[in-house]
């Protein structure tokens, strides 16, 4: 029975010996990424929706900004905490069984959240995030290792890049479709919504991954799972993901307040460009795969280089631009070039270790890079604070140059 044959459930599929890469057909693979995208865009649309409802949410349950901004930020957080030891799980354990557990949990943390809305109930509705975003990390991690070893090494880099896509493009059907979602049926139905479609997701993946868990393997040795925290390449790409994520924040925060505050844009042309922000991304996370794949024969390391070396002179000219089409073109350049290196290090990362213990260099390179975009926006904010816009746009400038001499060293995979 081919690859294309066995999309079936059944105790038989789940007892056949995994398929390899090759044996995987093209039809197989696509309903494979088609659902695990559908998931990470639904999980995505999820994490970000209050930002789109803030209003609403603080005139329902008479909260402040910062209590409202708690409401997506404590996701990230969470992330930070449980991303490196949800590795390890998911190389002990099947990949694809885990992954349908917290998906799982996520649609319990949507009622949940939905339940805690209607209710009136803040502190309940912090803790529904909590558990949400626990379950996403987990399911983020396992969907980038599920298409990571159903792809071939020819193609790797690309599959995962379209995987990684699924975020910002949860970002953008977010922060576009919740607003119309709540003023018909109230804001706290967008929780479950977007949960629900997670679980449509998971439906689509499950026959298409037969055979990528782990049930029946030797579990890797803790010593194995050591060896990728020792790993210095791992970490070098590490540093890439952490400064990819750190100027794509930064950007994406301030560089729409500054065309509003300091180019004295109308508020709704700078919304305009806050909702580009996701699409670039969608474009770049996507490329930067094909580009590694097709133009560089495999090799990672020209495409984080050429990302971080075109980012470097547009941060660091960014405050002497004048013209308003310039600043805007010059912002979405710089966002996509480095969201280039965002999706490739993912593939980068997991290529750098035993396929035995790939999920947990995720799970690190996960964290790496959250820890990134956790830190930016607040950093960049006490430098705007303290030193205006012109100097934190030139500390991004630096920050990529750092990324060019880390991109030099990287190792490539192999």
């Amino acid at each position: 029975m081919t690859a294309s044959d066995g999309i079936g459930i059944g105790d038989d599929a789940e007892r056949a010996a995994p398929l390899a890469p090759a044996e995987r057909s093209d039809r197989v693979l696509l309903w494979l990424v088609a659902g695990v995208c559908l998931v990470g865009a639904a999980l995505g649309a999820y994490e970000i929706s209050p930002a789109s409802v803030t209003p609403l949410i603080r005139s329902s349950l008479g909260i402040g900004a910062s209590a409202a901004g708690l409401l997506v930020g404590v996701m990230f957080g969470i992330s930070l905490v449980v991303s490196l030891p949800a590795g390890p799980l998911l190389d002990r354990t099947d990949t694809r069984h885990t992954m349908a557990v917290s998906v799982g949990l996520v649609f319990v943390a949507g009622l949940w959240g939905w339940q805690a809305g209607v209710g009136g109930h803040y502190g309940s509705l912090v803790a529904s995030r909590v558990l949400g975003g626990a379950g996403y990390v987990v399911v983020w991690n396992a969907g980038i290792d599920l298409v990571g070893r159903a792809a071939s090494a020819a193609r790797r880099a690309t599959v995962v890049g379209v995987f990684t896509a699924s975020a910002p493009l949860g970002f953008a059907v977010g922060q576009g479709l919740s607003p119309v979602i709540a003023a018909r049926w109230g804001w706290p139905v967008v929780f479950p919504l977007y949960t629900g479609f997670a679980l449509a997701g998971l439906v689509v993946l499950w026959p298409a991954s037969r055979g990528l868990g782990r049930a029946g393997e030797v579990a890797p040795s803790l010593r194995e799972h050591g060896d990728v925290l020792r790993n210095r390449s791992l970490w070098l790409v590490g540093g890439l993901g952490f400064l990819g994520y750190a100027l794509y924040l930064f950007v994406n925060s301030w560089g729409p307040s500054y065309l509003t505050t300091v180019v004295a844009l109308p508020l709704g042309v700078s919304g305009l460009v806050v909702a580009l922000f996701p699409a670039v991304g969608v474009l770049a996370r996507v490329g930067g795969g094909v580009l590694s794949d097709r133009l560089f024969g495999g090799r990672r390391r020209p495409v984080a280089l050429l990302a971080f070396a075109l980012a470097t002179p547009l941060l660091l000219g960014f405050p002497a631009v004048r013209s308003v089409a310039a600043l805007v073109g010059t912002l979405l350049v710089a966002g996509f070039a480095i969201q280039l290196v965002i999706g490739l290090s993912f593939a980068y990362a997991r290529e750098l270790v035993s396929p035995r213990v790939a999920a947990t260099a995720v799970a690190l390179q996960t964290s790496i890079g959250l820890a990134g975009g956790f830190l930016s926006p607040i950093v960049g904010g006490a430098v705007i604070d303290g030193a205006g816009y012109p100097a934190a746009f030139v500390g991004a400038g630096l920050l990529a140059a750092v990324g060019v001499a880390l991109a030099w060293w990287a190792p490539e995979p192999g």
